[in-house]
């Protein structure tokens, strides 16, 4: 009786109506956003717009693709995407090969459009693991831990400490339902923990980061620049916001204001409601993903369909906690909704196999 009902459910709202409303939203305050910056910048109040519409095209067309490729083929898919995260991850290390902004190099400019690995490597992740642990004989701790360490430390040399903390955990959750041995599990999180504080003690930026975090008001004008600024454009949205088009932070006072910090703009102009409903949408998709886990056809879909899940919680989750100060910044966009073609790219691909799982649970 349940499984019939959820099966029913999973019509009513199809999946893919959340994601395009999210993405036609996040045109929306991209423009409104980045409309200063981009006229300074380019000439051009559109420039920024005009790029993630193109992308969001893309994007689609590469959710279709995968909407009608077979999951089941995925294994095979999986280790050339995997090959190529690798091979991308090396060379944007390579000065004069990978594009630096802020401090990090992240990027690899192919002229008219610029490619981030990282983002790539969250997909390749997600199929390759959950491909390879539907065989029995290959769950082994210590090759699991060896190429998710491998892929973490390329990662972190860039360096993108919050994908690294995204991958990682992917990582994790895929393993576990996968039936790792639970002690492995609980002995392995202590050390990885300890790990990532070194990590952050051993860069003076990163320990900076995380003062600031603890205490906002330290450095106003250096390193609690980005998240004072944030702060202020919510306290400025109230319960209804000042109305669309009437921020005041999106004249070049708040960074990343179209990327990372979009949600800021978003809560300033519509408020704590309109950041609300907002919230509420993610979580009818994020409960949606989850009912599709539920009715999965077989291990292989259920765990890509449960890496998938993963991977926009924690998306979403890493974003809105750094935002309200419960979490440090990252710089880990928020889906649908924040500039850059490549997040946007994967997102609408994992979609793609989620639609094609979906088609195979029997009515």
């Amino acid at each position: 009786m349940l499984k019939k009902l959820l099966i029913r459910n999973r019509f009513f709202i199809p999946l893919i109506t959340i994601p395009l409303l999210l993405s036609l939203i996040g045109l929306a305050f991209i423009f409104e956003a980045s409309a200063i910056r981009s006229a300074s910048e380019y000439g051009d109040s559109l420039h920024y717009l005009k790029y993630q519409a193109i992308w969001l095209g893309v994007g689609l067309l590469v959710m279709a693709f995968f909407c009608f490729y077979d999951y089941k083929k995925l294994y095979f898919f999986s280790f050339i995407s995997l090959g190529i995260t690798i091979f991308l991850l090396m060379i944007v290390l390579i000065p004069g090969v990978g594009f630096q902004a802020g401090g990090a190099r992240r990027w690899i400019d192919f002229g008219w459009f610029n490619v981030q690995p990282t983002e790539l490597a969250k997909f390749s992740v997600i199929i390759y693991l959950s491909s390879w642990f539907i065989h029995k004989e290959k769950r082994r701790f210590l090759s699991f831990i060896t190429l998710v360490g491998f892929l973490v430390f390329l990662i972190i040399l860039q360096p993108d400490m919050g994908t690294a903390i995204i991958v990682f955990l992917l990582s994790l959750v895929i393993y576990y339902l996968a039936g790792m041995n639970i002690l492995n599990f609980i002995l392995f999180i202590p050390g990885a923990a300890g790990l990532f504080y070194l990590l952050i003690k051993a860069a003076p930026y990163r320990l900076n980061r995380l003062a600031a975090y603890l205490n906002p008001a330290t450095d106003p004008q250096g390193i609690g620049y980005h998240i004072n600024q944030i702060l202020i454009s919510l306290s400025q949205g109230g319960l209804f916001g000042q109305g669309f088009g009437s921020s005041r932070q999106k004249y070049l006072f708040l960074p990343e204001a179209h990327t990372d910090s979009i949600f800021a703009i978003i809560a300033e102009e519509y408020g704590f409601i309109g950041s609300l409903i907002l919230i509420g949408l993610y979580f009818v998709f994020i409960y949606k993903v989850y009912h599709l886990i539920r009715l999965a056809p077989d291990k292989l879909s259920k765990l890509i369909a449960a890496g998938i899940f993963a991977f926009f919680n924690l998306q979403i989750i890493i974003n809105l906690a750094g935002m309200v100060g419960l979490f440090p910044l990252t710089g880990v966009s928020l889906p649908f909704i924040s500039y850059g073609g490549s997040n946007l790219l994967i997102s609408f691909a994992l979609i793609g196999i989620l639609l094609n799982i979906e088609k195979r649970v029997k009515v």
